[in-house]
Order: C-alpha cells, then structure tokens, then sequence
C-alpha cells in the first residue's frame, strides 16, 4: 500500500494556498513531479515556482474543467501516479443558503472527486495502481456547525473515497480521505466568530497535515487524521449520537450567545 513519491506525476486541486500548497510543496521536496491546478492563477504560480513544478488555472470542478486538468496532466507527466482532490469550498447557512451555493458546493466538495476518478480510473486499472487522496475535513466524519452545505457535501465525499477504496483496493488502488478539523487557511479565517470558538484553539497549520499526510503513505490507511483526537470524535457520534449530538448543540448554543444570532 505503500507509495513511492521520488519522480511520481502528482497533480493538486486548490493548490494555489493553504493544504493544496503545503501538499504540493512537501511531495515536490520528496522528489514529485507537481502540477499545481487553481483558479487562483497568481497562487498556483507562486507555489509552482516555489517547487520548480508546473500550474494550471482551472476550473477542477467541472466536467470540462476536470478533462481539462488530467488531459493537460498525463502529456506533461506521462501519467498521474497521485490525484490530490483537495480544492473545497464552505459556503455558510442552512436550508436557506442560495441553491446555487448549495450547487457549488456539491459541485467542488463532491463531483469534482466523482469527474476525476472517472477520468483517471481507466489507466489505473491497466497498470494495477493508482492513488486517489480526497481533503474531506473532519466535517465529513462529523458535522460542521454553521455549514450544512460544507457538512452535507463533505459527508458524500467521504462516502464517495469509501466506495472508491470498497470497490478497487483489491486491484491497486489506493485511496484516502484527509480529515482535519482547523487548519490556519483562509477557509478558516473565512468562518468567523463559529470558526473561532469551534476550532481556533485545536488549529494547526497546513504542514502539519502534509507531515501526517506523508507519514500515511508508509501504510495506505484510509483515514489520515492529522488531530487524532478526531478518530474519538468519531466513535462516540456512531455509539451514543443522541449523546453526541446534544453536545453539538450546546456548541451551538453558544454560538449564537457569542454572535448575537
């Protein structure tokens, strides 16, 4: 299960900053080949100079802009031996967010992993190896208040990496899901007084989930929990979720006591 990066074709979606740069980053410094995919062209240019590898501004979410990426990919690399799926998107609210925020966010935290392994799978399965490596978020293993879009969908990215490594680990596909609760990116910074009380204090910069990412490549495990603490997190929403669940709200309680709501 193990994965070999020194001269490995790696691409990274959401590249361009925060886990998508510090991904990039430590596996060119294991000797990668990284192509750096972001709609945030001066970022994606920036991280590629820094590691001497290759940018593309696209857009990784639509079908066309997925095309786009693995074709432009497997004629620069000769083949995509890593798939980062890392770019995401947290649009706030409930039921009442706009539906074409909800749409994005299935779009970014869902399709995009569905459009590329879709793309990629066929060359995987005829060499007999291939590693798809999904940024789910802790949200996908629990919730994250404030966010139904981010939850819902980081929820069906975990599903969707959990069927991918059900179905093909038996033929050489590695699959992961990455779930880190705070990480000091704009993502972050973007989910304000909530994000604060939630997670400010357990937050841990973006290298930090490279390390663990890399340490995980030694094993192939599924979940890479860059704060361990999550995998408790875990167990006690599936054995006691009336439990849990009640503890959630009381976050959320004061939530709204912090903001006012």
């Amino acid at each position: 299960m193990s994965t070999e990066l020194k001269g490995a074709g790696v691409v990274v979606t959401g590249g361009g900053g925060g886990i998508g740069g510090a991904l990039a980053r430590r596996f060119a410094a294991e000797g990668a080949r990284v192509i750096v995919a972001d709609l945030d062209e001066a970022g994606a240019a920036k991280v590629a100079g820094e590691i001497g590898g290759s940018w593309i501004s696209v857009d990784a979410a639509s079908e066309s802009g997925v095309g786009q990426l693995i074709t432009t990919a497997k004629a620069e690399l000769g083949s995509i031996d890593l798939f980062c799926a890392n770019a995401g998107v947290a649009p706030h609210g409930g039921p009442e967010a706009p539906e074409d925020l909800w749409a994005k966010a299935w779009d970014v935290n869902v399709m995009a992993h569905v459009r590329a392994a879709k793309l990629l799978l066929p060359d995987w399965l005829e060499r007999g190896r291939g590693h798809f490596l999904a940024t789910v978020s802790a949200a996908g293993l629990l919730t994250m208040l404030g966010s139904a879009p981010y939850s819902v969908t980081k929820h069906g990215a975990l599903a969707f990496a959990e069927w991918l490594r059900a179905t093909y680990q038996h033929r050489g596909i590695v699959v992961q899901a990455v779930c880190p609760q705070g990480v000091r990116t704009n993502m972050l910074a973007g989910t304000g007084t909530g994000g604060e009380l939630l997670m400010a204090a357990s937050a841990i910069e973006p290298e930090q989930v490279a390390e663990t990412v890399l340490e995980s490549f030694s094993d192939g495990r599924f979940l890479v929990l860059p704060h361990p603490e999550v995998a408790g997190y875990y167990a006690s929403r599936a054995s006691e979720p009336d439990r849990w669940l009640g503890g959630m709200n009381k976050l959320q309680r004061k939530i709204e006591e912090a903001t006012g709501a």
